[in-house]
């Protein structure tokens, strides 16, 4: 069974339609839909991620686990179950635990949904590596502070000013992709 189709069959054991899947996941109806009615269709990053957090599961698990191993979960939700990591997920993953291991105050600052995103970057081009490891907890860290600068500059009498320039940069980025 291919993701899609355990995202349809897990959407179907939450009772869910494709409207509130749609609201719970943060996606357009028509993606939702799409999702649910043709699972041949590849996902983006951001999609998948959007619905396993809607279905109280992580990114790794939602590609990993059979769907049988994924419905109790649904069923039963977790409080801590959108980021959650198992020992199993941390033994597939020797290059995320040896560098945890040698940066212990880095490492404790990684939220369980940052570690979840490092454990899925590792399904998309095979292990990472220790190097690997390293890049992208880097980038984490810079997403991180930059976020905190916005949310302070949110706050002020610049709040304008940082709308405008999002704005710009998003309606750039979005234009390219076309």
């Amino acid at each position: 069974m291919n993701v899609p189709e355990k995202i349809a069959r897990l959407v179907a054991e939450k009772g869910w339609n494709q409207d509130v899947f749609a609201d719970k996941a943060g996606i357009a109806r028509t993606t939702a839909r799409g999702i649910l009615t043709h699972p041949e269709r590849e996902l983006r990053n951001a999609t998948l991620r959007r619905c396993a957090d809607a279905l109280g599961v992580t990114v790794h698990e939602l590609i990993t686990l059979p769907v049988e191993r994924l419905l109790p979960r649904v069923r039963q939700p977790s409080e801590s179950q959108a980021g959650a990591i198992s020992a199993l997920e941390f033994s597939n993953q020797p290059a995320l635990r040896e560098w945890m291991a040698r940066n212990p105050d880095r490492a404790a600052k990684l939220t369980p949904l940052e570690i979840d995103e490092l454990i899925s970057v590792q399904n998309v081009g095979g292990p990472l590596t220790y190097h690997g490891v390293e890049h992208f907890v880097s980038i984490l860290e810079r997403k991180r502070e930059l976020l905190r600068r916005v949310e302070i500059l949110a706050a002020t009498e610049y709040l304008d000013l940082l709308e405008g320039v999002v704005r710009l940069m998003y309606e750039r980025i979005t234009s390219l992709r076309g």
